[in-house]
Parts: C-alpha cells; structure tokens; sequence
C-alpha cells in the first residue's frame, strides 16, 4: 500500500488564506488562557468566589487543555484535521456562551474546562493542517510556523491588553462572549479555505491511553495548583502528584505495548523532536510566569491600574512580531535551529534577570521595564522558533497530528508547572522578607520569580546545545 505523502501533492493555492485563518484560530486559544487574568477581581466578586477558589478560573482550562491535547492530535489524525478542527471551534462557541453567562462558581469552572477542551481540539488539528499545507517548501514552512508561533505568542499576551481594555469597558463577561462571534467567524470560513484530509490514518483510538494520560496530566497539574495553596509536602499535594505519577507510567507501559497506542512511542526517534518538545516546556516554564508576574507587579508594586497594566505590556506582542518574522526566521536560516535555539534562551535568560535586577519598588515602566521587555520578547522569539520547528517537521504525515498535540501538550504542561513553581518561589521570598512594609516583601518575591525564570532559560540554552542534532531540516519520507 501507497501511504500519503504531501511531497507528490501541488501547494494549495488558498494556503496562506488558511494559514491566516488557522492563526487566527491558534490566536483565539492562547488569548482564551490569558483574557480573563486582570478580570479576575470582578469575576470574584460577582459570583462570589473565594481568593483560594478564584484560581479555577484559570485552572480548569489549563488542566482540561493540557490533559486532553494528545487526544485531540489522535482524534485528528484519525477522523481528519478539519473535522475535529470544525467540532472544537463548535464546542468553543458553546461553551463560552455559557461561560459568559456564567451564574455561579461552578458554572464558569465546567464552562472554562468546555473551553479548555475546545482548545485541546483545534489546536493540534490547526497545526497538522498547517504542516500538510507547506510540507512540500521547507522554506514556505518555516515562514508558516514563524507565523504559527507569532499568533500563540501574541494572543497570550494580547489576551491581558484586551482583557484590561473589554473589562474596564463592557465588564467581564465579555472578555468570554466575545469568543462566541469571533469563533463564528472562523465556522464560517472553515469549509472555503481549509481542505478536507486526502487520507486519514488507520487504526483505532486508544481511548484507555487517552484516559490514563489525561487524569494523569490532571492530577500532576492539581497537585502543583494545590502545593501553591497548601505548600509542597500537604496530604492533597503529595497524593495527586503520586498518583499523577503512577498513572503516567502505566500510561507508558501500555503506550508499549498496545497495536494501536495513543503515542507510539517510536515517533520520538524523529531527529530533534524530544528536545524539540523540552525546549517547548522550558519556554513556557519561562515566559509564562515572567509574564503573569509583571502583570502583579505592574499593578501591585508600580500601582498602574488594571487597563493601565495592560497597555504597559502592548509592546511586548508588538516587539515579538517584529523579531519573529524580521529576525528569528533569518537568522534560523543563516544558523540552523541548535544556534538559533541556543541564542534565544540566552536572551530570554537575561531579559529575566534583568527583571529581577530593575524590577524595584521606586521604579517606572519606562527606566525599569521596557528594556528587560524588549530582551524577554526577542528571547522569546528566537527560541520559539526553531522549538516550534524541531517539534513537528520531522514526522510522517499521518502523525502530524499526534507531533503537533506532544508540542501543545508539553507547551501547556511546561506553562502550569512554571507558573506554581515560580508563585511558590514569590511566596517563599515575601513570606521570608524582614522588611515591615508588604509592597517591599511583595517586590522581593517578584523579584526572586523573575530571577529563577531565568534560570529556567538558561537551563534551555544548555539542553538545547548538549542535544539538538544536524541536519537542521529533515524530509519527510514517502513510503511505498
């Protein structure tokens, strides 16, 4: 039998229409992960959460995105890359209706894990369609997932801006509804611009390995979100950690041993696809915390207000467009991904450290932020990239959707972890402070945040050095 190959395939002459509006899509769920953080005071004091309760708000789209994403790729490389794309883009327009209107806690928590599954739907399906679109160019490729991870960078930070700017504006509700026509927009435009599959793989779903990974994901999340409330060695912690652990490894012992496993654990001798996916995580584990930490300290510390706060990180989003088009993607192919890689944690590391250095209490935006920012973006960039690139080009067509659900999944994961690793450094360092006055306790736990952010890069810079392997592009190989 004659497996599909993309390579004998002419390009698709609508490609870069679909590629903007598979961006988009990819823009909409990183936003989704970010939009609701500063409306977090009025979502708590409309429906009445706790400030323990209020992190769910957040929570459950992480635990719902992160432990359904493998799923998503297999779904899609099962059934087709449109179809699931089309069923999250329904369950997004659904489940944010009712998260916007949302009448108590319980309600918006079930409604954010819909969105979060939503999410874990598209974007594997997104991308798969992105890679089969340009896999015949490597050139062209490397310019659509330059685009790709522009659109998941800038919704992640665009998300704050439009979330200060739609809350101080309409309320927060609409920091949710807004989802419902955006998402119509790209329904609507699916079946004009995105082709059906040409071929769908063959076998069936593992839904017991989907099971086993998803509650195993959950609960290693769970305890990392609960040791940022009840501390690292509390009974709640220690257990979901446990037994988050116990299942991921009989995930990987029946991942071994099924015919059809949910993750066929060959796919990670592709060239560069397993440090691909850690440098994936250690970005996030990086830039996601810096970026939720500056948002506290420009608001608690520099006393900016809410839609002030927002406006203060534009530049960022602005600044990564800027890098990732006009400058990651030339110097990734002057340099191939290892330097590339290597160059941009380096930055990221140091626009992190700086942050931990001119991130003080006398400080203001334009002295003591914008430089750091402008370091952190193109740090961010440059490494974004050629992790984006090494992550999912080197597979075969049928597991693209699997590839690209291991880089969203390790991309989500490497966010939470990072996220309660670093709130955990800040607290420790505030509750640790001798100062008397709590904006200089508070400042001393971002500070420490933003310096082990960096370490965080860092530790990308040596990994990415010591493993990423030549030839920077491979292939994809036509069976016959």
């Amino acid at each position: 039998m004659t497996t599909y190959s993309p390579k004998i395939q002419q390009a698709d002459p609508k490609r870069w229409k679909a590629l903007a509006l598979l961006c988009f899509a990819n823009f909409l769920v990183m936003m989704d992960s970010a939009i609701v953080q500063i409306a977090l005071p009025s979502i708590k004091e409309t429906l009445g959460y706790s400030q323990e309760s209020l992190q769910w708000v957040m929570s459950a789209f992480l635990l719902f995105f992160g432990g359904f994403l493998l799923l998503g790729g297999r779904l899609a490389d099962l059934f087709g890359n449109r179809r699931i794309f089309n069923l999250g883009v329904i369950i997004l327009i659904v489940s944010s209706l009712f998260a916007g209107l949302a009448w108590s806690e319980m309600s918006l928590n079930v409604a954010r894990g819909a969105q979060g599954l939503a999410s874990a739907f598209i974007a594997p399906a997104a991308l798969s369609l992105i890679m089969l679109l340009f896999s015949s160019n490597p050139k062209e490729m490397g310019k659509a997932l330059a685009f790709w991870g522009l659109s998941g960078a800038a919704g992640g930070a665009l998300g704050i801006v439009l979330g200060g700017v739609i809350t101080e504006i309409f309320g927060w509700r609409w920091t949710l509804l807004i989802y419902v026509p955006l998402s119509l927009i790209v329904l609507s435009l699916s079946p004009k611009l995105l082709q059906k599959s040409v071929r769908r793989a063959a076998g069936r779903v593992d839904y017991l390995g989907a099971v086993l990974v998803t509650v195993s994901l959950m609960l290693i999340v769970y305890g990392i979100v609960m040791a940022e409330q009840s501390g690292w060695q509390s009974f709640n912690t220690l257990t979901a950690l446990a037994a988050g652990g116990a299942l991921f490894l009989l995930f990987l012992l029946v991942q071994a041993k099924k015919k059809d496993p949910l993750v066929p654990l060959s796919i990670f001798k592709s060239p560069n696809l397993t440090i691909g996916n850690i440098s994936v995580f250690l970005i996030a584990a990086s830039w996601f915390p810096l970026i939720y930490i500056l948002v506290l300290y420009l608001q608690q510390v520099l006393q900016l207000s809410p839609l002030g706060g927002a406006m203060a990180l534009l530049p960022m989003p602005i600044l990564m467009a800027i890098f990732m088009i006009a400058v990651a993607e030339k110097l990734m192919d002057k340099l191939g991904i290892k330097k590339t890689m290597f160059i941009g944690f380096v930055i990221l590391g140091m626009g992190s450290i700086l942050f931990s250095q001119t991130a003080t209490i006398e400080g203001n935006y334009w002295t003591n932020v914008l430089l750091a920012s402008l370091l952190a973006a193109l740090g961010n960039a440059l490494a974004y990239l050629p992790a984006t690139t090494a992550s999912v080009s080197a597979v075969e067509s049928e597991k693209s959707g699997l590839a690209s659900g291991l880089y969203n999944t390790f991309y989500q994961i490497g966010s939470a972890i990072g996220l309660a690793a670093m709130v955990a450094v800040a607290g420790a360092a505030t509750a640790s402070s001798v100062s008397a006055d709590p904006i200089v306790a508070l400042n001393a736990g971002f500070q420490q945040a933003f310096f082990w952010s960096g370490i965080v890069a860092f530790a990308g810079a040596i990994l990415s050095l010591i493993f990423v392997r030549t030839p920077e592009f491979t292939q994809i190989p036509v069976e016959e």
